[in-house]
């Protein structure tokens, strides 16, 4: 997925640039970035966060920056921030998103003999990198935005930042979040709004999709007015959106513990205890306990001083241990009891059915399990938060497959919650984890959980009544 965070201030701004970038680490598990102008030019670092934590890494490097302006990324895969030169001027590119037509952009440029591209891994083309391309062919900044916003299928937010000033971009339907932070003599701008409050800033507005603005010290001015058509991923509030922020508005937290009570109340299961798989699960399950009226307990408590990511390995395999590692039991609290866990969703499973399948080797009598969301029914295309590869890898694709033989057949039915197919899904996947029960939010239940218009929340992965 990846974050990013950029501010302008009258006074050296690298120290809010740090911990402001910091504030995305769990959105990110390859690179970290940090460019600043002090003036006379750029200084910019990028270093592998593979094994250690972003904030490890530049703690000596920001000894070295100074600059009024600057930006921070964290990142799934390329290296950020860009220097780019060009008949523009020289400015710094952070993105964050996924640009689905890359190789047909890229072709198209190659065509018309216009640039080369530097190489990352694999022969891989860095898409920061082509977002700086769309933008220099144009003679504006503001133009080369709106050019790159249009031809990128998929989603693009970036940030810009020249010798005096930062332009901010979110992408053209609004599928990541972007706000504006304010205080006494900066700015700045940041997907999650949790980096804001401790670094002393509130928050200005947020921006619309497609909206383009362009920030100094003391002085925001809109480029391109926010469009109509929004589509912002329902995955935020459900899974990875960290729990102090906000987008459009709307507290992650106080979304989950909405989410938490929509399924207590159409539950009927008599349980002991309301627990959660942390720590995404955490908020659906506080919010379960005080609508059913249960005790919240932690049966399972995750370790972070030496595991800080559980997802961050390239390698299935490595990435379930870690996963193990991470959540240690506590056999007291599930001895005899009959327990609801509450966690985001299902995706492949394998984690999981291992950890569930550890409660009943702690003595748990029952283990229920609620889903915050409906069963994941398509890989999203629009952003990189998820790293199935296939469709297939989806757990509830594979009860399609095994049910019907073939994974693409009766998808709309089998989002029906009303359906005796969706039924059919839902038993095979209990089965398969050996839960005593299962049961998924139903989408209707998480769109009002979240708060916004249906129309306004991307809900592809679940959704099969409408595009989006």
């Amino acid at each position: 997925m990846g974050g990013f965070f950029g501010v302008a201030a009258e006074h050296d701004c690298v120290a809010d640039l740090f911990y402001g970038t910091d504030y995305h680490s769990h959105l990110g598990t390859m690179r970290g970035g940090l460019a600043v102008h002090n003036g006379s030019g750029f200084t910019r670092f990028i270093k592998d966060i593979t094994n250690a934590q972003f904030r490890s890494k530049f703690d000596d490097d920001i000894q070295k920056m100074r600059g009024c302006t600057g930006v921070g990324v964290i990142s799934d895969y390329e290296d950020q921030p860009l220097i780019i030169g060009s008949h523009l001027g020289t400015y710094a590119l952070v993105t964050v998103g996924r640009i689905s037509n890359l190789d047909k952009l890229s072709e198209r440029i190659f065509r018309g003999r216009m640039t080369h591209f530097s190489e990352m891994s694999g022969e891989a083309i860095n898409p920061t990198e082509l977002v700086a391309t769309l933008i220099n062919a144009e003679e504006s900044f503001t133009a080369g935005i709106e050019r790159a916003q249009e031809e990128i299928e998929g989603s693009c937010s970036l940030l810009l930042m020249t010798a005096d000033s930062i332009y901010a971009a979110r992408d053209r339907l609004g599928r990541t979040p972007l706000a504006i932070g304010r205080k006494d003599s900066s700015y700045a701008a940041t997907l999650e709004t949790c980096a804001l409050p401790n670094l002393g800033f509130g928050i200005a507005r947020y921006l619309g999709p497609g909206e383009i603005v362009r920030f100094t010290a003391d002085s925001l001015e809109t480029l391109r007015p926010p469009r109509d058509a929004m589509q912002i991923c329902s995955f935020l509030w459900i899974y990875y959106g960290y729990p102090a922020s906000s987008y459009e508005g709307v507290n992650t937290e106080v979304a989950r513990n909405r989410s938490g009570a929509a399924l207590a109340r159409r539950d009927r299961s008599e349980v002991d205890l309301a627990a959660s798989i942390p720590d995404s699960g955490t908020g659906h399950a506080i919010g379960y306990a005080n609508e059913a009226g249960v005790p919240y307990g932690r049966p399972f408590v995750k370790y972070t001083p030496t595991w800080p990511r559980s997802f961050m390995p390239q390698e299935q395999r490595i990435r379930d241990l870690v996963a193990r590692m991470k959540l240690i039991p506590i056999r007291e609290l599930m001895a005899g009891k009959r327990i609801v866990f509450c966690e985001d969703s299902i995706v492949r499973g394998t984690q999981l059915k291992d950890t569930m399948h550890r409660a009943f080797e702690c003595g748990a009598r029952e283990v229920h399990m609620r889903l915050a969301c409906p069963p994941l029914l398509r890989r999203c295309k629009f952003l990189n938060f998820s790293r199935s590869r296939s469709e297939l890898d989806l757990a509830a694709r594979k009860a399609v497959f095994e049910l019907e033989g073939d994974s693409t057949r009766h998808l709309d039915q089998y989002a029906d919650p009303d359906s005796d197919r969706h039924a059919a899904l839902v038993e095979c996947i209990r089965k398969r984890m050996e839960l005593t029960s299962l049961q998924y939010q139903r989408l209707d239940d998480m769109i009002e959980a979240i708060g916004l218009p249906a129309e306004k929340l991307c809900t592809h992965c679940w959704n099969f009544s409408r595009q989006g």
